[in-house]
């Protein structure tokens, strides 16, 4: 069962993603040729207007076929009817549509879940509950009630949580020695302490326990609001994380395929709720993801189409091949790295 959740999930996530450049398209005129779900060869396809729908052998992917586009024919296409001949803005709109699309359908699901619950588990305050027999925590000399006021890491970088939340996500970037500042009996108090790789649980830890959530009910416009939020928060804190991943922070904690659908068996274990919050997840990550200014994705074609706005012209398009074809390989490398580590993960 995992595998079909896993593929539809996916397939959810790239037909949002894919829509959203269809409509966009059409609606300034552009002609679209295919819309198809998947890769491979087609399983089935059926004609609407001037448009092919198919779905395609691996449940991987999906394209909009647009004239102007490597591979699509546009002998008998006027050429304001191309995705090249489309005024730049219009083009940038239709190129961030996908993303657009993919953190609306993130919305409208954390909003569901919110109205369904009627109340939301708010994150825990920055403050330990204990910790646990044999850990590094214990051994450095924490104790319940200390107040966490700021956490150092090797390479300067420094938070003041908000949260414990925070605290977690940032243990599983930094790996090496951290230095927490706690508030005690109105004293500050500095503990040095390096993670330790818990191979049961699947991540570094510190052994620091959390209190106990706080449950807060939820109006019908409070859920719409905490749903927002939630939102804004997600994009904020994978932003946060791409631009550690660039410094090479964190290369450890992120995951490809493998360990989606190790996630996916895991989240389906808990139940269809938790299937569906994963999904809005995934589709957020999938539209940040997106807007990296690399030619493959749609930031950077939208990167590309402003350089052709500012020059005036298009650019050189052996140059614009070249750039996709480093895209590329940039992308493979990226998508081997993450299974290496995902197989790694999983044999411990």
């Amino acid at each position: 069962m995992t595998l079909i959740y896993f593929i539809l999930i996916l397939g959810i996530i790239v037909f949002v993603h894919e829509l959203g450049h269809l409509i966009s398209a059409k609606f300034f005129n552009v002609y679209c040729r295919e819309f198809a779900i998947g890769m491979g060869p087609k399983i089935k396809s059926w004609q609407k207007g001037e448009t092919t729908y198919s779905l395609r052998a691996l449940p991987v992917g999906g394209f909009v076929a647009m004239a102007g586009e490597e591979g699509v024919d546009v002998e008998d296409i006027p050429a304001n009817r191309t995705i090249k001949g489309t005024a730049p803005l219009k083009r940038i709109v239709i190129m961030l549509a996908g993303v657009f699309m993919n953190i609306l359908l993130a919305w409208v699901i954390f909003v569901g879940v919110f109205v369904f619950q009627g109340a939301r588990t708010l994150p825990p305050e920055p403050v330990i509950a204990g910790t646990v027999s044999g850990s590094v925590a214990e051994k450095a000399g924490f104790q319940a009630g200390d107040e966490i006021m700021r956490v150092s890491f090797s390479d300067g970088t420094f938070i003041i949580p908000k949260d414990f939340y925070e605290v977690i996500t940032y243990t599983q970037l930094y790996n090496d020695e951290m230095n927490f500042t706690v508030r005690r009996d109105g004293q500050n108090l500095n503990f040095k302490v390096t993670p330790v790789f818990n191979q049961e649980q699947g991540r570094y830890m510190i052994g620091l326990m959390l209190p106990q959530p706080v449950i807060e009910e939820l109006s019908f416009f409070g859920a719409i609001w905490a749903g927002t939020e939630y939102v804004f928060t997600t994009i904020t804190e994978i932003i946060n994380t791409l631009s550690r991943l660039i410094r090479g922070i964190g290369l450890n904690a992120i995951s490809g395929p493998i360990g989606i659908y190790d996630v996916t068996g895991q989240q389906a274990q808990q139940g269809l709720l938790s299937l569906i919050v994963l999904t809005a997840i995934l589709s957020v990550n999938v539209g940040i993801f997106n807007l990296l200014p690399i030619p493959l994705m749609d930031g950077g074609r939208v990167v590309i189409t402003v350089a052709e706005m500012v020059i005036g012209k298009p650019i050189n398009r052996s140059l614009e091949q070249a750039l996709m074809t480093i895209s590329i390989i940039l992308v493979l490398a990226l998508v081997m790295f993450v299974t290496w580590q995902d197989i790694l993960r999983l044999l411990g």
